[in-house]
């Protein structure tokens, strides 16, 4: 019996700005089961706050507690081990960690997601730097690329990558597909009665089955031809979030009748 439902939110309910089509009706569908709904994001592009006001504007009725993000998994990892963090984050990320920016000049962890205006090499270096002399490195997500409106972009991971490479050291990763990550949203569910809904094939997919969830992969976001044989076990493959639906919703629906 499926109790839960984890769904990816860029790439798979929308891109940037554009919902994909038939998103906003399939959730309101689903909602109507009685299933857990955690919306699974590492994005980290913009604040919780911001990215539910977002959502909700393209016509999605979530609430903002709905979403589990890797920037409120970061944010939790900083308070437990009380760092003082350089972070290379997005401005509009930057409103979830305000309080937690280092006030001195001796920051013993660097703190990475997805910050186009931060990659450039003066704050790469200064990032490199308090590696060298022991800061620990988080990434709060390590994607390879994510779509954007105007096609495929690259992601934090060549940034973390070289960062590991120059400084001789290893990222520890907060979000998908850290099994903590997902076990944290799942809450008391169990991973074999979870379906995690995503694009990502390898930090969406992989990293759910890993754990003993079923995957769903959809088409649309980052998806590109062939990215279901790259692992091993097989996920169900989809056109969109729409079909996803309708498979759990059907699944569901046999096993009411057993």
């Amino acid at each position: 019996m499926i109790r839960a439902v984890l769904i990816d939110l860029s790439g798979t309910l929308h891109i940037e700005n554009q919902v994909i089509a038939g998103a906003v009706e399939a959730l309101l569908s689903l909602r109507k089961i009685k299933v857990a709904i955690k919306f699974v994001t590492n994005t980290t592009k913009e604040c919780k706050r911001f990215l539910h006001e977002r959502l909700t504007k393209l016509g999605f009725q979530l609430e903002r507690d709905e979403i589990h993000s890797s920037l409120g998994a970061a944010r939790s990892l900083i308070i437990e081990r009380k760092l003082k963090p350089l972070f290379l984050l997005s401005p509009e990320a930057m409103e979830d960690f305000e309080d937690l920016v280092c006030k001195d000049d001796k920051p013993n962890a660097v703190v990475i997601g997805l910050a186009p205006s931060e990659f450039h090499y003066e704050k790469l270096n200064e990032a490199f730097r308090c590696l060298l002399d022991g800061a620990h490195l988080i990434a709060i997500h390590a994607g390879r690329y994510y779509r954007r409106e105007d096609g495929l972009a690259l992601g934090p991971g060549c940034f973390i990558k070289g960062l590991e490479y120059s400084a001789n050291c290893k990222a520890e990763l907060v979000g998908k597909p850290n099994s903590g990550f997902f076990k944290s949203a799942l809450g008391d569910i169990k991973p074999e009665e979870a379906v995690m809904i995503g694009d990502d094939i390898l930090d969406d997919i992989k990293g759910a089955i890993a754990i003993g969830m079923k995957g769903i992969l959809v088409k649309t976001g980052k998806y590109r031809e062939g990215d279901e044989h790259k692992i091993e076990t097989k996920p169900a493959v989809v056109a969109n979030f729409s079909e996803a639906v309708q498979e759990i919703i059907k699944i569901i629906k046999a096993g009411s009748v057993h």
